[in-house]
């Protein structure tokens, strides 16, 4: 009986935010507003990249992957959580929670890297213009999508295959509103300190390689930035990188607080907070912010959508 595993009740339990029944309903009805947002903000990326010939370009392909990646992404946390902020019960089941927790590593580590290939496209396009459609040729994006997607859902199932391979007897609660990886090792009677490693070990090459690239891509790009003569061509350069700087600080920063720092520095309101940030929040800003701050797709919007309803 010690080596019970939770598997054997086939459930756990899903603390959430908060028990207090006002802050419930509120709770309720702003992630079910941001769930509804990025929804809408990300189809509508979707749509205007794939209207638009114009559009149909390695940025904006990846943008569409990116759109894809937060729609899902946000769709494996946020129903689960609105359904469990006002419901009593808020078990969920082994196989559930197992799938959950497969789609959100899979997910959170595949937009790590389009993020870092979005970086390096910019890269290409400012410091190797000339070499652009060859290198960053339709081909070569479409390998770089299904190796990002493909390499990304591996990693995930050998991580999820381990974890839940382990016993776990000293509590079915889960202080969290879903099932994330890091808790599953505090939750175990027997020492995750495999899990640990390799989790460590496959946080370090993705993120960190990730972030290294892209850090090298805008060292690049600046340098490259600087060297433009006028003021107004260096702001227009720099313009066409600035969204993608801002989601890359918002999404890297949360993820490397949550998965590079040592479990004694943890707590779980915290975590709690740093996971809906990443899991709700940023999938609904990542259109608005690539929205507002490009002409493209703010164009395209205008003449397909707002003159066609005026029209009507």
């Amino acid at each position: 009986m010690e080596d019970s595993n939770q598997t054997s009740s086939g459930t756990f339990i899903l603390l959430g935010l908060s028990n207090v029944l006002h802050l419930q309903i509120i709770c309720f009805m702003m992630f079910l507003v941001m769930y509804l947002i990025t929804l809408s903000g990300n189809f509508l990326v979707i749509i205007v990249v794939r209207i638009n010939p114009k559009l149909h370009t390695p940025m904006y392909f990846f943008l569409s992957n990116l759109s894809v990646l937060d729609i899902c992404f946000s769709s494996t946390i946020v129903p689960r959580l609105l359904i469990n902020t006002l419901s009593r019960d808020r078990s969920i089941s082994l196989l559930g929670c197992a799938l959950q927790m497969y789609f959100h590593l899979t997910l959170g580590a595949t937009e790590c890297v389009i993020l870092a290939v979005m970086a390096y496209d910019r890269y290409v396009a400012i410091c190797l213009p000339l070499h652009y459609m060859n290198i960053m040729s339709s081909t070569v994006c479409a390998y770089i999508a299904i190796g990002s997607w493909g390499s990304c859902f591996i990693n995930a199932a050998m991580h999820v295959g381990l974890a839940f391979r382990l016993p776990f007897c000293r509590s079915h609660h889960v202080n969290h509103f879903f099932c994330e990886l890091p808790l599953f090792f505090r939750m175990s009677c027997k020492d995750p300190w495999i899990n640990e490693l390799l989790n460590l070990i496959a946080a370090l090459i993705l993120v960190v390689a990730a972030f290294s690239l892209i850090l090298i891509s805008y060292i690049q790009i600046i340098s490259n930035i600087l060297k433009i003569s006028s003021s107004q061509g260096r702001q227009k350069t720099f313009s066409t990188c600035a969204s993608h700087l801002i989601v890359v600080s918002i999404y890297y920063g949360t993820i490397m607080s949550l998965y590079l720092r040592p479990h004694s520095a943890s707590s779980p309101e915290v975590d709690k907070a740093v996971s809906l940030i990443y899991t709700a929040v940023t999938p609904m800003l990542n259109p608005i912010i690539y929205s507002m701050r490009n002409k493209d797709v703010i164009n395209t919007i205008r003449i397909k959508f707002i003159r066609q309803a005026e029209n009507h």
